[in-house]
């Protein structure tokens, strides 16, 4: 199982949310590249980047702190934020980008994030963002009535490389992941399935790690990494016996 640490990116700032909500942001650092690196020094091989203001906006508008990022880190970037046409998808793929995550999209046009899955094989992650069981979009602004399976099945045999479920109401909150959730979602769904949202410590790496099988792919976790909840290196080692 991947272990995904989080860099999200407000204004150029490493930040996390509470609940998604911009006005609730705490600044972790002001050095993007200089983070990543932290979290390469201790093992990780994946990072997950997200472009908050670009969730918002339609646009990048953390650029210069992607790139940064992207050429300090020496393994894979996921990144996602705003991503919403084939010429920002391709662009980010050129500058070294792993994955490109699409939510907004997904939801208001599916046939845009299916073309792209087919145009670049195992390189489109559709992420889930969830409140009170419906898809939320729109950096969480936004909250729909189409149930969060029913969405994702739209997705099952587009090529897809992962579906990404957050658990708005518990990110950045500390309060666990919301496990049975997630991996109730694995089962019904016939892709791999990287859990986010509420992340606090090594339990949720571990009760997470017992479903591999089930479809759990990896895991996001930010806040409790920066709070120092959570130990990356161990978080990494015990995922990997997964």
């Amino acid at each position: 199982m991947i272990v995904f640490p989080a860099i999200d990116l407000k204004q150029g700032q490493v930040v996390r949310l509470a609940e998604g909500d911009m006005d609730r942001a705490t600044v972790y650092g002001d050095d993007a590249a200089a983070q990543a690196m932290l979290f390469a020094e201790a093992g990780a091989e994946h990072l997950h980047v997200v472009d908050l203001d670009g969730s918002f906006a339609g646009r990048a508008e953390n650029r210069e702190a992607v790139e940064a990022i992207i050429e300090a880190f020496p393994g894979y970037v996921q990144l996602g934020g705003g991503i919403r046409t084939p010429e920002a998808v391709e662009g980010w793929f050129e500058l070294g980008v792993a994955r490109v995550v699409m939510g907004t999209a997904a939801l208001k046009d599916p046939q845009f994030v299916k073309d792209m899955a087919r145009e670049f094989e195992g390189g489109i992650v559709v992420a889930v963002d969830a409140k009170d069981g419906m898809v939320a979009t729109a950096g969480w602004a936004d909250v729909s009535d189409i149930p969060v399976a029913d969405m994702a099945r739209r997705f099952e045999d587009a090529g897809v490389a992962s579906l990404l479920f957050t658990d708005i109401g518990r990110d950045g909150m500390l309060t666990g992941c919301n496990i049975d959730a997630t991996v109730e979602l694995a089962r019904q769904i016939d892709m791999p399935v990287i859990a986010s949202g509420g992340v606090k410590g090594l339990d949720d790496i571990h009760m997470l790690s017992l479903h591999a099988r089930d479809g759990i792919e990896g895991v996001i976790t930010g806040r409790a990494l920066y709070d120092g909840r959570l130990d990356l290196a161990a978080a990494l080692a015990l995922a990997a016996r997964a």
